[in-house]
């Protein structure tokens, strides 16, 4: 009975302690959060933009070697490279290379999951839905063209499918290394209040 009762006091005295020691880890990961919020917050913002000069001048020294498909070096992560034109939609856009908040605000960004026009595989493109982007790009239809100028060569892809899915159907914007295809999305509905859950896609082939 002695026994008992020692082991049900020292299970309190344990439990209390725990309590005890989460409330402390709680007020001082709450002080750490208001005394450094500013400065994560800068250190955020500083990882977003990096790289990002809308005012440099498009990348010159960018090849690509045809025989084998490659690029022989690539654009600076953060940089425009190419344009973006899809005549039917009147949509003529700057592509940079790299998809981070920044870059979304001044054109459209490539995915560095992807690859390179001319390389023979997925390139994997996205841009906000606003107006002066690509709110009109679920207006597009089976057979447009869009092509991307690049600094190295022009290229030209048609529209053979078009999609709808969650933002959390990654597979749809999965890339692939059978074929060049140029996926391009946006988010759906463009007319929605609030944050779009879903996803505009176009996928076009290389002519």
């Amino acid at each position: 009975m002695h026994n008992k009762q020692k082991n049900n006091t020292i299970m309190k005295a344990t439990i209390s302690n725990l309590v005890v020691a989460f409330i402390y880890v709680f007020i001082i990961v709450l002080i750490i959060g208001i005394l450094f919020s500013s400065t994560i917050s800068k250190a955020i913002s500083l990882i977003n933009t990096i790289s990002i000069d809308t005012n440099k001048e498009i990348l010159k020294d960018v090849k690509i070697d045809l025989e084998h498909n490659q690029l022989e070096s690539y654009p600076e992560f953060g940089s425009k490279y190419a344009n973006i034109i899809i005549e039917d939609l009147d949509i003529n856009l700057p592509l940079y290379y790299g998809d981070t908040y920044s870059i979304l605000r001044y054109g459209v960004g490539q995915s560095i999951t992807g690859y390179f026009p001319g390389e023979g595989k997925s390139i994997i493109c996205m841009g906000h839905n606003s107006k002066k982007f690509l709110r009109r790009l679920p207006e597009i239809k089976i057979g447009t063209k869009i092509r991307i100028e690049t600094v190295y060569g022009n290229y030209t892809y048609t529209v053979q499918e078009t999609k709808i899915v969650h933002q959390t159907e990654f597979d749809a914007i999965k890339p692939q290394r059978e074929k060049e295809i140029l996926t391009l999305y946006t988010c759906y509905p463009v007319d929605t209040l609030g944050y779009p859950t879903q996803r505009f896609i176009v996928y076009a082939p290389l002519d």
